[in-house]
């Protein structure tokens, strides 16, 4: 049995017909030094009936749903690898996904994450090819939609998606693992940026392919998915952002919601998805005012979180900004996306 260089963790709610897909992917890896471990939030032991167990397979089962973050945290904390993989359970990787990801991972000891090319199953297109970062926190999915020819170089990128990333254990060890308040979407945002303050990068491995169903899960535009993806973009702002990016982050957010409308009355983006899914825009609006007084709520422990990230920064706040540049989505992209 070889030593295992790498741990899988696989959170899954519905547990369904795509898990199972998702691990025998990994069972036709073109190495066998990893282990898998599945999470099931379900809180029914879904996992445990759909799957038929396997080489290194372990199943931990929760009694209630605990979201992305604290799954992935409790297989971090029964590990002992040098490396942690996060993959969807709606996730379909390559034969050789592993071993390109810890190909590039071993060339850079700077580096601490590393971003798969995630394509969307359907179409062939590009889910992501890394993250990138608006000015008022929100993230999205690097080459969304475009062809994989446009991405077939290797590069620096912001952070990875959690759909299907690569982490260094050293890394984790220094900064913590995932933030468990964020429970669902852009937890994967916060650890990236957490990493880049702290001198880490992130690598993209183009050739570490993954099909995606992208969302299967909790839907493309549900209210649940639209106070996450609202609330944590707060979190992330108020946790990473330097002090002047915040000061400009209202304005870029009264552009993205600007956007968010005009792309609502013509059928397009997140919002109009929302709508076609049977929500309004008032459902939509009040959404949004929940999310904020959640920040509000959270200010004293998001503070503290802040302040803890800044004592251990390797970066200055120039520095951070000019990275966020440099990996830069506009507001009206983000809402037409």
């Amino acid at each position: 049995m070889p030593e295992i260089q790498v741990t899988i963790a696989i959170p899954t709610l519905a547990a369904d017909a795509r898990l199972a897909d998702c691990v025998r992917s990994l069972e036709a890896q073109s190495r066998r030094d990893f282990a898998v471990v599945v999470v099931d939030n379900s809180g029914q032991r879904l996992a445990r009936r759909r799957l038929d167990g396997g080489e290194n397979l372990q199943i931990i089962e929760n009694d209630a749903n605990r979201g992305f973050g604290a799954a992935v945290n409790q297989v971090f904390g029964r590990s002992i690898s040098p490396f942690l993989a996060t993959l969807n359970d709606d996730a379909v990787a390559d034969a050789r996904w592993l071993d390109e990801l810890l190909a590039a991972m071993e060339s850079r000891p700077d580096a601490g994450m590393c971003a798969s090319q995630v394509r969307l199953m359907a179409s062939g297109q590009i889910d992501s090819a890394g993250m990138l970062i608006c000015g008022d926190g929100s993230s999205k999915q690097r080459g969304h939609l475009e062809s994989p020819e446009k991405y077939l170089a290797p590069a620096d990128v912001l952070l990875p998606s959690g759909s299907a990333a690569l982490y260094r254990r050293a890394m984790l060890d220094e900064i913590g693992g995932f933030d468990e308040d964020f429970f669902l979407y852009c937890e994967d945002t916060d650890l990236g940026l957490r990493a880049q303050w702290a001198g880490w990068t992130c690598l993209y491995a183009p050739r570490a392919v993954v099909d995606h169903a992208y969302s299967h899960t909790a839907g493309r535009a549900t209210p649940l998915k639209a106070y996450y993806v609202e609330r944590n973009r707060l979190f992330v702002l108020a946790k990473n952002f330097p002090a002047r990016s915040l000061l400009k982050a209202p304005f870029i957010s009264m552009v993205r919601y600007g956007w968010h409308f005009f792309f609502l009355l013509r059928g397009r983006g997140a919002a109009a998805q929302f709508r076609e899914d049977g929500s309004g825009g008032m459902h939509l609006a009040a959404l949004v005012i929940r999310a904020h007084w959640s920040l509000l709520r959270n200010w004293s422990s998001l503070r503290k979180k802040r302040r803890a990230i800044r004592q251990t920064a390797r970066l200055t706040p120039e520095s951070f900004r000019k990275l966020l540049r440099s990996h830069a989505i506009g507001a009206r992209e983000v809402a037409g996306l």
